[in-house]
């Protein structure tokens, strides 16, 4: 059993795996890199992660669980069209980040199937299964039966197109433009 100072200092290496991956990329992020940005040995990483593999399912289930907590905390509101907005909000309110570096889920999915990752590439893409899921449930409670999980696939698409756009283009407008365009169709329903 780690004790709390272990946790913190392995927490603090997660996040700064996540940090750096989401900026340069799971492939190019090294454990030096990850052990110079936390200011720890270099042994001090490969004791909690004894490969990259290992970080990356690290990186993966740290979103994992930030999505979970999200849809938790969504799911108080008793308004399935807020809780759809909530979703929007989140994945789309960080526009300056995002336009910068895209989106951290889906650029780290794309990169890992590319690079032949398998099933640590197959482990992040459920991140997007888990969120698709939920989607599909708010819409089944809107009464869209079986349209439920291509209108989920259609959301979480525009979502990550836009996403997409506002990296290419280094610019928050498409971002903005689609928050704004999702939250009026969602308040159509």
């Amino acid at each position: 059993m780690m004790t709390r100072r272990q946790t913190d200092k392995r927490d603090r290496l997660i996040q700064t795996a996540v940090s750096l991956v989401h900026r340069q990329g799971f492939h190019q992020t090294t454990l030096a890199d990850i052990a110079q940005q936390a200011e720890v040995p270099l042994g001090t990483v490969y004791y909690f992660f004894k490969t990259k593999e290992a970080i990356g399912d690290a990186v993966v289930e740290h979103y994992l669980q930030s999505y979970r907590e999200a849809c938790q905390q969504w799911n108080s509101n008793s308004d399935p069209k807020a809780r759809l907005e909530a979703f929007v909000q989140l994945m789309l309110g960080n526009s300056e980040r995002v336009s910068q570096s895209g989106c951290p889920v889906g650029t780290l999915c794309s990169e890992l199937h590319k690079q032949g990752y398998g099933s640590l590439a197959n482990q992040a893409s459920g991140i997007f299964n888990e969120l698709l899921t939920w989607l599909a449930t708010q819409f089944q409670v809107l009464g869209k039966g079986e349209e439920s999980r291509n209108l989920a696939v259609h959301l979480l698409a525009a979502v990550e197109g836009a996403t997409l756009l506002s990296q290419s283009f280094h610019t928050p407008e498409y971002l903005e433009r689609e928050a704004e365009q999702l939250t009026q169709w969602i308040r159509s329903l």
